[in-house]
């Protein structure tokens, strides 16, 4: 078998990712099994055959200006193409064709190639990404993403120049703003116009993208199938079709994944051993830019006293926690800030809560709590959380506090988090993947953000969010997110756990996975790379 380990600083600009997927599913897709096509005489792939990957969950909306979950950015990396991508800090040009910046810094041109088109054959052009960012600017459509497009109160004006040819003209200037521009995938005018509620709209049921595949068959809790996009501005796909099968439960998961009935999947660490003593897979093993953390939850009258939060961050021992549920620190290392190695501005110069026993039943006493019994919701099929879970359940019976299991179906711990009055617990686990500009991470943070699940409200905290977007002195700009990372270790409201690593097996029968370019999140950034061998 084929290992290799590719040590990636791939960047995906804005992403939130719950580590979750829960329930049981034994639903079958109909989808035949990948042809057996063989590559040509003169080395060339050959086209045809088919690729079964494994989701853990239904997409939420397939549209791009509303995903924020793994499995919906997965299966719209194939369906919709971006403006550009960026690894390794390199810009890499996808329906754009250059992006230039004003001398003032406050105009960004985008310049679109000629002939694109969408899946139903109209034309994508300026009028697409006009909308599009009018589309997210708008409150009432309620996209995650405004907040990336709004400079200290004031939005981004969107104008048409030409067909071809785009304006973003800034209110102010600010160094954030490629990273916005990294996670704009448009979606199409003729589609939408109209649409009074472009998330709930039927629309996105049958999504019409611009990527190398196109959208052919969706059934709830079994598959989405994709069909290759002939028109594709790129050219062609070598596979006919991609199908995304939802495969909750990790155990019948990894048993399709021996018997060959699924092709693809991210795996937990526990199981690297057995699928790499198989001989059968590529273990792909690269760095995500990932944290895995877990909330203290504000809402609860328990978590309201900073103290509380830090004895039980002190009760714990990051080390065991990762040996307990990563097996090795191949596959994770301790973190202490939120923000992850790959992100401008990260340091490590924080207060890292070492264990200490003492210390934190010293805080508990300093808080006047004792016999504290609380709840701790993790998803019900995440081997990881489900470690971690009995690990802190164990270690915090060492201060006095009693910790009651919450295991959930990974939909309904998804809809308990997102609910911004949530009391029905204390604890819970989470992870995201946020990419190189720190700004991304303020719609986890702030006080009105939809992903701080925390619920933690400071007005002067968002005000160092908002100062740090806009500021161009990389030096101050470097000291406001060093406070930014200093204020959430102090007051404790997350405690980071771990810089995890992806696994992805792809059954050794592929090729092209390099040129595919594993990336975080989505596993591979350009299905339209991969053939049979």
């Amino acid at each position: 078998m084929k290992h290799r380990k590719l040590w990636l600083t791939a960047v995906l600009a804005l992403v939130l990712v719950l580590s979750a997927c829960g329930g049981n599913n034994n639903a079958q897709t109909n989808t035949a099994a990948p042809q057996d096509t063989t590559s040509t005489d003169s080395g060339e792939p050959k086209d045809g055959g088919s690729i079964i990957i494994a989701v853990q969950d239904d997409p939420k909306v397939m549209n791009p200006i509303y995903a924020g979950d793994r499995v919906t950015l997965t299966i719209d990396q194939s369906l919709y193409a971006p403006l550009f991508n960026i690894n390794d800090g390199k810009k890499t040009y996808v329906l754009a064709e250059d992006v230039t910046v004003s001398e003032d810094n406050l105009t960004y041109t985008i310049k679109l190639r000629d002939g694109l088109k969408w899946h139903d054959g109209e034309a994508l052009n300026a009028d697409d990404i006009v909308f599009t960012a009018n589309s997210i600017l708008d409150e009432n459509q309620h996209s995650f993403l405004r907040s990336q497009f709004v400079l200290n109160d004031k939005p981004i004006k969107v104008n048409k120049v030409d067909d071809l040819t785009v304006e973003f003209i800034l209110p102010e200037v600010t160094a954030a703003f490629d990273g916005a521009l990294v996670q704009f995938f448009p979606i199409p005018e003729h589609i939408y116009a109209g649409v009074t509620d472009i998330e709930k709209s039927d629309k996105n049921n049958a999504p019409v993208g611009s990527g190398p595949f196109k959208f052919k068959e969706y059934r709830a809790g079994e598959y989405v199938t994709l069909e290759r996009f002939d028109d594709y501005f790129a050219g062609k796909a070598h596979l006919d079709t991609v199908t995304y099968r939802v495969a909750k439960d990790t155990n019948a998961a990894n048993l399709a994944l021996q018997n060959g009935e699924i092709q693809m999947r991210m795996v937990d660490t526990q199981d690297y051993k057995k699928l790499n003593d198989t001989g059968k897979f590529n273990l792909l093993t690269y760095s995500e830019g990932r944290l895995q953390y877990m909330a203290f939850n504000l809402n609860t009258e328990a978590m309201q006293k900073k103290e509380v939060r830090q004895a039980i961050a002190y009760a714990l021992d990051k080390n065991e926690i990762i040996t307990a549920s990563y097996t090795s620190d191949e596959f994770a290392e301790p973190a202490a800030s939120i923000l992850t190695p790959d992100t401008l501005y990260q340091t490590n110069d924080l207060e890292k809560y070492d264990y200490n026993l003492d210390k934190a039943k010293q805080l508990l006493a300093d808080a006047g709590v004792s016999n504290l019994k609380i709840r701790l919701a993790y998803t019900n099929t995440n081997k990881p959380q489900e470690s971690q879970a009995l690990y802190i359940q164990q270690k915090l019976k060492d201060v006095g506090i009693e910790v009651e299991l919450l295991p959930m179906d990974g939909t309904a711990y998804g809809n308990r988090t997102l609910d911004l009055n949530n009391k029905d617990f204390e604890l819970s686990f989470g992870g995201y993947i946020m990419g190189f500009e720190p700004d991304a991470y303020k719609t986890l943070f702030q006080s009105e953000a939809a992903y701080n699940y925390s619920h933690y409200k400071n007005a002067d905290f968002d005000k160092l969010w908002d100062a740090a977007a806009v500021e161009v002195d990389p030096a101050k700009r470097e000291e406001l997110y060093k406070q930014i990372q200093q204020t959430v270790a102090n007051e404790m409201t997350v405690y980071p756990i771990a810089y995890t690593k992806a696994i992805v097996a792809v059954d050794n029968t592929y090729a092209g996975i390099e040129e595919a370019t594993p990336k975080p999140v989505v596993m591979l950034e350009d299905l339209s790379q991969i053939h049979k061998k």
